[in-house]
């Protein structure tokens, strides 16, 4: 089997969990640091890892679920904050897109058998890009037509916020793609290890 058709086994739901474990302690490790409304977390370095070390469907699952957990109430998301009242925060757009980071990252990896660093450059890149295209868009949204406070932000004011967090982001999505390989070779192996 492929890693994309095969049947998930225990070892695979147990990575899931330990990457939305690690998306609420990368959403507050570094949470007290804050640009305006937006906190400096870890959580984009967490979602491009999900997708890069478990696969589209995995690292997509384990993302859904670090967001259903913090909806429901528990305190998983940055600021130790969570419940269905986070929907309307400007943030919650970039939690949003943590599920299409993890997806494209794994599928641009999947797409090639034993793919090498510039696949992963390629597709942690690519999450990088959508993480902000899609979290800071809806921020723009929220900011101008459901949250109260911040009325006539243009869309490019609300790029021009996210400059602050861009190289941190980079720097991170290039470690990202360079430990990537050598962690996803070795989750494979374990993985179909497993399965046999």
């Amino acid at each position: 089997m492929t890693q994309t058709n095969r049947k998930w086994q225990p070892l695979d739901l147990a990575y899931a969990g330990m990457f939305a474990a690690l998306m609420a302690i990368g959403a507050n490790l570094t949470a007290m640091i804050s640009f305006g409304t937006i906190p400096l977390t870890m959580q984009t370095f967490f979602a491009i890892m999900a997708g890069a070390l478990l696969g589209s469907r995995l690292g997509t699952i384990s993302m859904i679920v670090y967001m259903i957990v913090g909806l429901i109430g528990v305190p998983v998301f940055a600021g130790f904050s969570g419940g269905p009242g986070t929907i309307f925060h400007p943030t919650f757009g970039f939690i949003v897109s943590f599920i299409f980071v993890a997806y494209a990252t794994g599928k641009i990896i999947e797409a090639k058998p034993n793919p090498r660093l510039p696949r992963f450059l390629v597709a942690c890149f690519v999450g990088l890009i959508l993480n902000y295209g899609i979290g800071t868009t809806i921020m723009y949204f929220a900011l101008n037509f459901w949250y109260g406070g911040a009325d006539g932000i243009s869309y490019g004011l609300a790029w021009m916020g996210m400059l602050p967090f861009l190289p941190k982001d980079i720097f991170f999505t290039v470690v990202a793609a360079v430990i990537a390989p050598r962690i996803y070779r070795s989750v494979r192996k374990s993985t179909y290890q497993t399965a046999a």
